[in-house]
């Protein structure tokens, strides 16, 4: 499966990047409530930073953003309980919980795609941080051109009386 198709479905949810428990249903060939009964039989193996249940308003804003998206907007008379949303670590975990050849290969997969986000996360910080190097390099060489040209502007006001001719003088002088 294509890394972006994973990507897509890894969400930014209370500071952390997580999955939800359908899509990664649908990655593994699962109905979402065998992932989901799977998961409350092994609770212990899933402390809250590892996996936690989405408030309905959590899941509502996450919803009106990813309208595109049939899984969610395909809905039919709303949804009973709300969504298990799993960090990397959960996502890990799902693999000793779900054995088969599938769920596998697919966390492989996922996990991949969890590195690569965070390799391309840590060169936008690093692009960031050089942006902000260079903004405050041009500034501090803008604000000296503009001193420069405010001087430059004082003195020419300051010294608007009559020059004395410089050259050769004729009678008519």
């Amino acid at each position: 499966m294509e890394l972006e198709v994973i990507q897509n479905k890894i969400f930014e949810v209370r500071g952390c990047r997580v999955m939800l428990d359908f899509h990664l249903a649908e990655l593994y060939g699962v109905e979402t409530r065998t992932l989901k009964q799977a998961v409350r039989r092994n609770s212990d193996r899933f402390p809250p930073d590892f996996m936690f249940e989405m408030t309905e308003s959590e899941y509502n804003s996450l919803k009106q953003s990813l309208t595109s998206q049939s899984v969610i907007s395909n809905e039919r008379g709303g949804r009973r309980h709300m969504p298990f949303a799993f960090t990397e670590q959960g996502v890990a975990m799902l693999s000793s919980v779900l054995r088969s050849d599938t769920a596998v290969k697919m966390n492989i997969a996922i996990m991949r795609t969890f590195v690569m986000m965070r390799r391309l996360s840590a060169g936008y910080e690093e692009l960031q941080r050089r942006i902000e190097e260079l903004e405050i390099s041009t500034d501090t060489q803008f604000n000296e051109i503009y001193q420069a040209l405010t001087k430059l502007l004082s003195k020419s006001e300051e010294s608007s009386a009559p020059r004395r001719k410089i050259g050769y003088r004729t009678s008519e002088d």
